[in-house]
């Protein structure tokens, strides 16, 4: 193969399209990292959503140096070191709601909000996205100790087990959308442990980019 030939592909594996992050907590913080740290591809933008500041229980933020009180998405913007014209972060300190949902422009969407009853906000985000052709990944039960059977699959693949999936097809959902679960839910009675949040990370991540190439 020829310097040419090789420097030819080198240009194709560039950073391309976006990748919104809705949702910058302990698991969107370990995803935005691992978005950030792609060579040879991944997104050229990140667009980070959340209208959470970090507080004292957010620990794996205050390792890395963030302050109590600073907007999660800002902190995440701050860790991405690139120069702006090969990756950046779009900080959006915001929750997400019918007036700002055009701010979501992400080809891929992933959405790791919690806290409550997000599945309305959920089905929102997906159908925006949907309409604008982008793809979207979300979770559905991610408690456990770590050692859990994590599955990935559309939403049409799942039977009647899940009410996390159930809410989401009652609010339309029932296609086209990717759902990771380790199927244990808060009524389980178990932990969300580091453990468990690196794995979901690392596949919520490598589907992300595979969707982003599939879609740019």
């Amino acid at each position: 193969m020829t310097n040419d030939e090789i420097k030819k592909m080198e240009d194709r594996q560039v950073p391309h399209g976006r990748i919104d992050l809705i949702g910058c907590g302990r698991l969107g913080l370990r995803i935005g990292i691992n978005l950030m740290q792609v060579h040879r591809g991944g997104p050229k933008s990140i667009g980070a959503f959340d209208g959470q500041k970090i507080d004292g229980g957010d620990v794996i933020f205050t390792l890395l140096g963030a302050e109590i009180g600073q907007n999660k998405p800002d902190f995440i913007k701050q860790l991405c070191t690139h120069k702006k014209e090969f990756r950046e972060v779009l900080s959006y300190p915001e929750y997400i709601t019918d007036e700002n949902l055009d701010s979501i422009k992400g080809d891929v969407v992933i959405i790791v909000i919690a806290g409550g009853n997000t599945i309305p906000t959920a089905a929102k985000i997906i159908k925006h996205a949907h309409e604008r052709g982008a793809k979207t990944i979300g979770t559905a039960g991610i408690f456990g100790y770590g050692n859990e059977n994590i599955k990935i699959k559309d939403i049409s693949e799942y039977d009647d087990t899940n009410p996390a999936v159930e809410e989401l097809r009652k609010e339309g959902i029932s296609e086209n959308h990717l759902i990771l679960t380790t199927n244990k839910l808060i009524r389980d009675n178990e932990p969300v442990t580091p453990y468990t949040l690196d794995e979901v990370a690392k596949i919520i991540t490598l589907n992300a980019l595979k969707l982003l190439d599939d879609k740019i």
